[in-house]
């Protein structure tokens, strides 16, 4: 499946359809999961990262238990908001997750979402062993949050009224 723009993903789900978002580390996938109001991301999980079709098939287990129908997947892009390799490496991924699940999927930057995680938890005095086994979760959680809050749809002059 081809990339969905975000706004256009979330403008085509289902009424109260979550969304997965997936930071896709080296080692371990992080997996947030969105309210059925799409405001709010909350931690869901770290899956280690595998074959791809094992890891598929997980995620769209996710999904069908969850309720969700599309997925939000963290690109890196370089500081300088460059597509470099490690960019290219996830658009296909993320793509080729698509196809494997029949989930639509959008990207969404994720520059510094991990080091913005790891500091949260440094200062909330988590020890090493409890953050390395939640930032991939929490940082997928921090990506898909940011994505919501940027693509929520603004009230219109008649919502006020």
């Amino acid at each position: 499946m081809p990339v969905t723009p975000l706004p256009a993903l979330r403008a085509a789900l289902p009424r109260h359809a979550r969304l997965i978002g997936l930071d896709p580390g080296s080692r371990t996938i992080g997996i947030a999961l969105s309210d059925v109001l799409l405001m709010l991301a909350s931690p869901y999980a770290g899956l280690a990262r595998g074959k791809l079709s094992a890891n598929a098939a997980e995620i769209r287990r996710i999904a069908e238990k969850e309720g969700a129908a599309g997925l939000v997947c963290g690109l890196p892009l370089g500081l300088d908001g460059s597509f470099g390799p490690a960019a290219q490496a996830a658009k296909d991924w993320a793509m080729a997750v698509s196809d494997a699940t029949g989930l639509p999927v959008a990207l969404w930057d994720e520059r510094l979402s991990s080091s913005a995680v790891n500091r949260m938890m440094i200062e909330a005095d988590l020890t090493r062993a409890k953050r390395a086994k939640a930032v991939d979760a929490a940082a997928a959680a921090y990506m898909l949050q940011s994505a919501l809050d940027a693509t929520r749809p603004r009230p219109t002059e008649e919502d006020e009224a």
